[in-house]
């Protein structure tokens, strides 16, 4: 006997609550649950209203403002953040939203905040942070607005038209060979072969101490790192001083840890910082030390996009900081035209 087909598209009891079904604007199916609803004629009134908004926004390209508030947004984005960003990416952009935006916008209704609040926000925080880290908390911001459209809140991201100040040239101090070898010595002894990793790389700090023996391949010279910074895997090549490196550890089994995880990101920074100071090296970070890397390949004539891919720089923006430490290769390029146009040429412009 066959039974009737359930009917989707209407009001049905879950769990002892109200739920109304509908295709909206988009032709996409949704469900939603009808919190405080305790009657049958209710829900299919906000049904009702629904399919009304859904068929508004198909005739007129309109779609209805959400009531909900920004405080009410910030919940559904960091989940939404949480399955597409790294574990620490998603620390910083949570922090960027519970202890930023949220405390701003607040209770604001989403589909009343305007351009004007935006850049006010913008202009506070210029005040009393860095532009990076303004520049960083607004790109967030603008992200939740964008998907608030994708999510039919809001018709419209109030943030897309402003302008930004522009972000300030990027850091660069390196270190003399001499000088590399005068920290390297300064170093404790477990602390040496993770800034030579580092220098001789290029790798990030976090790379670094997340290396395991099975993201090594010794014979093939290189190493697979499965997750970075930016969420993709990506591969180092290494040269002969990062192989002597990994061969004066002890192997361990394919799971283990290069270094020990008693060694965490702080401990290394600040031992670096002490080693620095013994040496007299002023003003020079860890983080340098991947600068250091790119200078020298640079210097040594490697092309920007080549150290764009050693890096993992997504924009080769992020590479032509160190653009002008290589000027010869410059010299060399134009010098090929001589033989392009010869002796004729140069006769022709006389």
């Amino acid at each position: 006997m066959k039974t009737k087909k359930r009917d989707r598209d209407g009001v049905f009891i879950r769990r002892g609550s109200y739920w109304i079904s509908f295709v909206d604007s988009q032709g996409r199916r949704k469900q939603r649950k009808l919190k405080g609803v305790t009657s049958l004629t209710t829900a299919k009134s906000l049904r009702a209203k629904e399919l009304e908004n859904a068929e508004k926004a198909r005739l007129l390209g309109y779609i209805p403002p959400t009531k909900d508030s920004f405080a009410q947004l910030a919940p559904r984005y960091l989940k939404y953040q949480q399955a597409r960003l790294t574990p620490a990416a998603y620390e910083r952009t949570r922090g960027i939203v519970e202890a930023h935006l949220k405390p701003y916008f607040g209770q604001r209704q989403l589909s009343l905040i305007r351009k004007h609040e935006v850049q006010s926000y913008l202009t506070s925080r210029l005040a009393d942070v860095s532009v990076e880290s303004a520049r960083r908390e607004f790109f967030v911001l603008s992200h939740m607005f964008s998907l608030a459209v994708d999510w039919e809140l809001i018709p419209a991201n109030v943030a897309k038209a402003i302008e930004l100040p522009k972000a300030p040239a990027g850091r660069i101090r390196y270190l003399q060979p001499t000088e590399l070898h005068a920290v390297l010595a300064a170093c404790p002894e477990w602390l040496r072969p993770i800034v030579g990793l580092l220098a001789f790389t290029g790798m990030r700090r976090s790379e670094v101490l997340g290396l395991r023996w099975l993201d090594i391949d010794r014979k093939g010279e290189r190493m697979l790192l499965p997750q970075t910074k930016n969420g993709d895997a990506r591969t180092v090549w290494l040269n002969t001083l990062a192989c002597d490196v990994i061969d004066s550890l002890k192997l361990g089994a394919p799971t283990d840890p290069l270094f020990s995880s008693d060694i965490t990101p702080e401990n290394v920074s600040l031992a670096f910082l002490r080693a620095c100071r013994r040496t007299k090296i002023a003003d020079f970070r860890l983080h340098d030390l991947r600068h250091t890397a790119a200078s020298w390949l640079r210097m040594s004539g490697a092309d920007l996009q080549d150290v764009a891919d050693l890096l993992g720089h997504r924009d080769l923006r992020m590479t032509r900081r160190y653009a002008h430490l290589s000027p010869a290769h410059l010299s060399t390029a134009v010098k090929r035209l001589d033989g392009v146009f010869g002796q004729a040429a140069l006769a022709a412009a006389n």
